[in-house]
């Protein structure tokens, strides 16, 4: 692990990325990383707190000339996405991720690598161990749990942890923008009841595979309009139930802030049709690959034979009312912004389906930079899924965070980094949901600015971080902090 870092700079960040790759930190299971970041601080004499929920707040007195200064918070996530390749053998509770150099790029061998938000954790461990007459203003570095599986850390953050009122997060992934918004979110739940009955007995077997895409961020990514193979896979098993094709199961995606990349059916062919289900796949793989093969250079569409019949197939009912639930969702860009060109306003990701006992349960993801447009758009799922005989259960939704162009913080990031680059850094707002959004509803009268290096395909296996944009994020954010240590 060590050569893939080898000679990088600032060697003190890639040194604490490492470290922090070996730790498994799995959304809602962050005790080892916990551990680590207290045993990090006392190690180093560094004062630090933890809320009831597990956010951790290490914070570093001023130096340099900046003893007297405000309080700046530097604010990371410690939990990360953990994805695999399927032909990947790698335990996330246990195993390192094994960190690869590529040129120019840092990532995993077939996993996520997890600098979706480890690069920030690792640059702010970085700060809080730098030389005694390093100038920097009063540091609280705020780490944060559960960020990826519904913002669950900064829901419940104390207030109490932090006593600066500037916030700096550093979970944006495109160097050289500065983002000032993000937008809101919320889950819906759906549940489809469904009847089984006995297999047709002389019925054979089949698996459809939907293999091998990009999957990526389904805030994002999603107005690149990335195959979603649960999409995908309902399209091909509708011409295959035409021709009596009887669905076993159907599975796909796991993670609701992920497009899926996978998604399988267990389904039964009459010996007469399969001639007919091999031209249908054919075709339907054409026409796919037509609309997104030069995106979705990966696409893999299999129709395999299995050995053993099931018993159970679901009724002609259910089929049909889960495979037209599947086709009827919204998936990708629902509107763009009148106010911000090019920003994505409102959207959906149809992110997983799997049986569950007797039901079938399908996840939505929807995200809206106006929450009423977010409600009214679970509102339309849950009238879909009403349609098709299921039930929707929403999550609680959390708040997008509304972007403040007069922010006295972004205004001197802004001087900075015209003086330090010769350019203006493109301000702007993101899809997706950010941490700053929820704390500064939490912690009233907080400036916020987010940016960081470039990270390419998070939540995925293809996630790589630019090594060059580390370099520089990190001389940025040290000319920052040097000039608010005069404040």
């Amino acid at each position: 692990m060590a050569s893939a870092i080898s000679g990088l700079e600032p060697a003190a960040l890639w040194d604490n990325f490492a470290a922090l790759s070996r730790i498994p930190r799995p959304s809602k299971q962050e005790e080892q990383v916990l551990a680590w970041l207290k045993e990090f601080a006392d190690t180093r004499s560094l004062e630090w707190q933890q809320d009831e929920v597990g956010n951790i707040g290490v914070r570093r007195p001023g130096s340099g000339g900046g003893e007297s200064a405000p309080t700046v918070v530097i604010q990371s996530h410690v939990d990360m996405v953990c994805e695999k390749n399927s032909d990947v053998e790698h335990d996330f509770n246990r195993d390192p991720i094994r960190l690869l150099r590529d040129g120019d790029w840092l990532t995993a061998d077939g996993t996520t690598l997890g600098a979706d938000n480890g690069i920030g954790v690792a640059t702010a461990l970085a700060l809080l161990e730098m030389a005694a007459n390093a100038r920097l203003p009063p540091l609280e570095c705020l780490f944060t749990v559960d960020e990826e599986t519904g913002l669950t850390g900064a829901f419940a953050l104390d207030g109490a942890l932090l006593q600066g009122r500037t916030l700096l997060n550093l979970d944006t992934e495109e160097w050289g923008a500065i983002c000032i918004g993000c937008a809101g979110g919320g889950d819906s739940e759906l549940t489809l009841p469904v009847s089984r009955e006995a297999s047709p007995g002389d019925y054979l077997s089949f698996q459809l595979s939907v293999e091998g895409l990009m999957g990526g961020h389904s805030g994002v990514n999603i107005h690149e309009y990335r195959a979603n193979a649960i999409v995908l896979l309902a399209s091909l098993l509708e011409p295959l139930a035409a021709i009596g094709a009887r669905l076993v199961s159907v599975r796909g995606g796991d993670k609701t802030n992920a497009i899926p990349r996978e998604a399988f059916a267990t389904l039964l062919l009459p010996p007469e049709a399969m001639a007919d289900a091999q031209i249908a796949v054919g075709a339907r793989t054409a026409a796919l690959q037509a609309e997104f093969g030069t995106l979705e250079t990966g696409m893999r569409v299999t129709l395999s034979g299995l050995d053993d019949a099931p018993a159970e197939c679901l009724s002609a009912g259910a089929q049909s009312s889960l495979l037209g639930l599947l086709r009827a969702l919204p998936h990708g860009v629902l509107k763009y912004s009148h106010a911000i060109p090019g920003l994505v306003e409102t959207s959906n990701n149809l992110a997983s389906v799997a049986a569950d006992g007797g039901s079938y349960r399908i996840v939505c993801s929807s995200r809206s930079s106006i929450m009423e447009a977010l409600e009214d758009v679970r509102g339309r799922i849950a009238t879909i899924a009403g349609l098709c005989g299921a039930t929707a259960t929403r999550s609680s939704s959390y708040p997008g965070w509304q972007p403040n162009p007069a922010s006295p913080v972004l205004k001197r990031l802004k001087r900075i980094y015209a003086e330090q680059l010769g350019e203006e850094p493109e301000v702007g707002a993101i899809h997706a949901g950010l941490e700053c959004g929820v704390i500064g509803e939490r912690v009233p009268g907080m400036d916020m600015v987010s940016f960081g290096p470039t990270i390419t395909g998070a939540h995925s296996p293809d996630e790589r971080v630019e090594i060059p944009t580390v370099a520089k994020f990190w001389n940025l954010l040290l000319a920052l902090l040097a000039d608010m240590a005069e404040a």
